[in-house]
């Protein structure tokens, strides 16, 4: 039989009424009845998603900052000066192809932290392990913290309320920023499109917070609502619209790339170098289905004159009423397409992501 991993939170689903799934291994709540009320929660107000199946990596080492500007296409010296500033960044094999995407905190010259996609843990860490040798960079997985993902318009007051001394420290945390805290690390990121905090914890007191913030009105939410605001956000999902075969620049990903300096070597530069200048075949474009029916992963994308493409996510839009997809074409300049649902085909309007923003239409 399978063994699946579990979260320091699991037992707290559980008691919640949560349906559990199997997500990369790992028993996780995909709803807690309805994923329909939880995505509409974190648009209005505030939710929260144990995301502790994702992988918290340290790096630490005089030589970290060299390690990560050569294992990263962004550039860590951006950070240069700017303690618990973050970046997002794409890991790339040598054919620039994305390993995965991740986040990197600069805490200061010497630690580095990341967070990693869940589904990807073992192979980041087998890529990471393999360069660090020549840079004298110690990488250790930080199984010993639980991770707690609070989101939404009402999110940052709920969070305060539960924090004394460092109210207002937390208070004046910029975006895409961190602190870390004595028995906490609290950073101003996310992965749906609203603002909020992701709260990295000791493993033992994940429940104690979980409970916390239950009784300061921040509502549970699955993988479901995950999924589904992130897309609405237009955000990137790994083995979706970007792959170990897809670079950055079919993916919709070109600004995470710091071609300046020209003399920084990262994995895989030179293939995108060349890629850039002849110009990509292919683009990540936002599909709003314009008849009935429903957009899912995997459906065929065909532009009159143009060619065919494929939907790489879709879904029901909570937010929107509609139907929306990501989906993967010929470069184009087209304003429609038609997207072949169950051997029918149905017209469908090209739009750039996002599709929500501050919870309305961007189109």
């Amino acid at each position: 039989m399978k063994q699946h991993n579990r979260t320091p939170l699991y037992d707290a689903h559980l008691a919640h009424g949560a349906k559990m799934v199997d997500f990369a291994g790992w028993q996780m709540p995909i709803h807690y009845g309805s994923q329909l009320e939880e995505h509409h929660q974190v648009r209005r107000a505030a939710g929260m998603f144990d995301v502790s199946h994702m992988g918290v990596v340290d790096l630490h080492g005089s030589k970290a900052r060299d390690y990560l500007r050569y294992m990263l296409a962004n550039d860590v010296a951006k950070l240069d000066g700017q303690p618990g500033k973050a970046l997002y960044s794409c890991l790339l094999n040598e054919q620039g192809g994305v390993i995965d995407d991740l986040i990197v905190y600069h805490m200061d010259h010497v630690w580095y932290r990341l967070v990693i996609n869940a589904g990807n843990r073992e192979r980041d860490l087998g890529w990471l392990l393999r360069h660090a040798g020549s840079f004298d960079v110690d990488v250790v997985l930080r199984d010993d913290l639980a991770m707690i993902a609070v989101q939404g318009p009402e999110a940052r007051a709920r969070v305060h309320s539960l924090l004394r001394d460092d109210q207002e420290a937390v208070g004046k945390l910029a975006r895409f920023s961190a602190l870390a805290l004595d028995r906490s690390f609290i950073a101003r990121t996310g992965y749906t499109g609203e603002d909020g905090y992701e709260m990295m914890i000791d493993a033992e007191e994940a429940e104690d917070w979980w409970h916390a913030l239950l009784d300061a009105g921040v509502v549970p939410c699955g993988l479901g609502a995950r999924d589904t605001l992130r897309l609405e956000a237009g955000m990137n999902l790994h083995g979706h619209e970007m792959d170990e075969n897809t670079s950055p620049l079919v993916a919709a990903l070109a600004w995470t790339i710091a071609w300046e300096p020209v003399d920084r070597s990262f994995i895989g530069r030179k293939v995108l170098d060349n890629e850039r200048a002849a110009g990509p075949t292919q683009q990540l474009i936002g599909l709003v289905l314009e008849e009935k029916g429903v957009l899912r992963a995997g459906q065929a994308v065909i532009i009159d004159g143009v060619g065919e493409g494929q939907t790489t996510s879709g879904s029901f839009s909570p937010t929107l009423g509609q139907a929306i997809a990501l989906a993967r074409v010929p470069r184009n300049q087209a304003e429609h397409c038609q997207v072949v649902i169950r051997g029918k085909a149905l017209r469908a309007r090209i739009v750039k992501p996002p599709f929500v923003r501050h919870g309305k239409a961007t189109f």
